[in-house]
């Protein structure tokens, strides 16, 4: 087929599709969900995973987490993971003697509605401003250092304070932001769960999923341990010394079993993991949500399909008479077959731009929704959803193109 040929068959596609565009629109409906999904889940994936990646990286490449059971990317919890012991500060600190490779151990104690146990809800107020669901935790001085925490406003507490029990307190930017809308906080006293508090610090460098506030409020360990009595959650922040965060992880290991007393027969009985495994894990939940979502959006592909071979096969019957005279002037069947298909792949093809352009347009959506979200189109699933329109055209083209080419010419001729 020559490139006249194929523009003449395109041009005939297209002259079809405007003289009857609600017919077209609706044939390729399918279509345009189908690849508009594909999109639209792609950019947000993408997205996702670019919000998890600088949320792993921001603790920094030595930094090892570790609690009694899987705070990661999991289902629910087991039985068995609910009867282990807790974590301890004297634990952390004999942990953090027996490891060469670690740099320090801070212990994050978490507040008693962390888990749902203390029942109410963590609050912080300054004046007349208040804000709910606060992200509340004692810990010490290491954990500004394994976080790479960048500070705004004021410092990080210090141990000292800590074992002084100080009532000191750093705040996450989202809380300092609706506490005080601007002007430096350092100094200021706030009220958290009824309990009077200086601000010495906030910190900026938020650490969540997209579209999530940093909403932290940390206390010195010992001062968090003073006010609430009841706090006995507690995960680890392991520091590894620099390059050493293998050797770290197996020292880690080795020391919590023979401390936790973990018999040899049995698999470790706590947590441990570093954001870059994390980060592993998290893709491979992606990589399988990815894939459900594009078998999800096969099936739009499907009846878009099966509506563009109805109306090809409807276009056959129509222009039969018109497939007689190709013929009886020397068309060949490939001529006939090539032109049908050529036919189908335009309409899927302008389907498929229809769902691209859709797709682009939720991803700026959500990224208008979630600012922290940086959602962005990949190039294969651009790729792809060109690829599939294109293929649902040929794939169900190709019948309705095979009818059209076995058409004997001189019943065409007669067909009215």
């Amino acid at each position: 087929m020559t490139l006249f040929e194929f523009r003449s068959s395109a041009a005939m596609a297209l002259a079809t599709v405007r003289e009857h565009k609600a017919r077209s629109l609706l044939t390729v409906l399918g279509v345009i969900i189908g690849t508009g999904a594909v999109i639209a889940v792609g950019s947000i994936i993408t997205g996702v995973n670019g919000a998890i990646t600088d949320m792993a990286t921001a603790f920094g490449p030595e930094t090892i987490f570790s609690f009694q059971f899987n705070l990661g990317f999991r289902g629910a919890l087991k039985a068995e993971e609910m009867k282990r012991k807790k974590f301890t500060w004297e634990l952390a600190r004999a942990l953090a003697e027996r490891c060469p490779s670690v740099e320090h151990v801070s212990p994050y104690l978490f507040s008693p509605n962390t888990f749902g146990r203390g029942g109410w809800v963590d609050r912080a107020k300054y004046g007349s401003r208040d804000i709910y669901n606060i992200e509340l935790a004692g810990t010490e001085e290491g954990y500004a250092e394994g976080g790479a925490q960048k500070v705004l406003w004021g410092r990080f507490f210090t141990d000292e304070e800590s074992r002084r029990r100080q009532p000191v307190v750093v705040i996450g930017e989202h809380v300092y932001k609706a506490l005080f809308q601007g002007g430096d906080p350092v100094g200021k006293w706030i009220e958290v769960d009824g309990h009077q508090l200086q601000v010495v610090g906030v910190i900026g460098n938020v650490v969540g999923f997209p579209g999530q506030e940093d909403r932290r409020v940390m206390l010195p360990y010992f001062t968090m341990h003073k006010i609430f009595p009841t706090a006995d959650e507690i995960m680890f922040v392991i520091m590894a010394r620099r390059g050493m965060v293998e050797s770290a992880l197996d020292e880690a290991q080795s020391a919590l079993r023979q401390l936790r007393k973990t018999p040899p027969n049995k698999p470790d009985d706590f947590w441990l993991s570093t954001g870059s495994q994390m980060l592993d894990d998290f893709h491979r939940i992606t990589a399988t949500v990815a894939v459900v979502m594009v078998a999800l959006s096969s099936i739009g592909l499907l009846v878009g399909g099966i509506g563009v071979m109805n109306i090809m096969l409807v276009s056959v019957t129509e222009r039969t008479r018109e497939i007689g005279i190709r013929k009886a002037v020397g068309a060949r069947r490939a001529d006939i077959v090539v032109q049908f298909l050529t036919e189908a792949v335009v309409l899927t093809g302008l389907g498929g731009f229809l769902g691209m352009t859709l797709g682009w347009l939720i991803s700026l959506g959500f990224r208008l929704l979630f600012p922290s979200l940086p959602t962005a189109v990949p190039l294969w699933a651009a790729a792809l959803g060109v690829a599939v329109s294109v293929g649902v055209g040929l794939f169900f083209g190709t019948w309705p193109a095979m009818k059209a080419a076995r058409l004997d010419p001189v019943v065409a001729l007669q067909y009215e």
